[in-house]
């Protein structure tokens, strides 16, 4: 009688689960056609009715007065594997530690 109850609790459990899973589903998939269709052809707030709608830049594009920068935030070089290789065999090597080791290592 007891493995009975608990197969109708965890059945009944799984059918709200099932529900709730697909009443999510429709609410996420409404509110993207409304959010999809706001963008395609009604106009924002306060702008004309002819003029689109304007990206916003991330913040981190904009300099301290909040003009967009022109210029590149990242260079980077392309390196040997022999090139970095060596730059990083210099910083251990340049270390206290680095030195340490590798002059015991030769005298032993």
């Amino acid at each position: 009688m007891l493995h009975l109850i608990y197969i109708l609790a965890f059945t009944v459990l799984a059918v709200i689960a099932i529900v709730n899973l697909f009443r999510n589903l429709l609410t996420i998939n409404v509110a993207e056609a409304r959010r999809t269709h706001s963008h395609l052809g009604y106009p924002f707030a306060g702008a004309g009715a002819n003029s689109p709608p304007r990206p916003t830049p991330h913040p981190e594009l904009l300099d301290e007065s909040g003009r967009v920068v022109n210029e590149p935030l990242l260079v980077m070089r392309s390196l040997s594997v022999e090139d970095a290789r060596e730059r990083l065999d210099a910083l251990y090597n340049s270390s206290p530690d680095g030195r340490n080791e590798t002059h015991e290592e030769g005298n032993g």
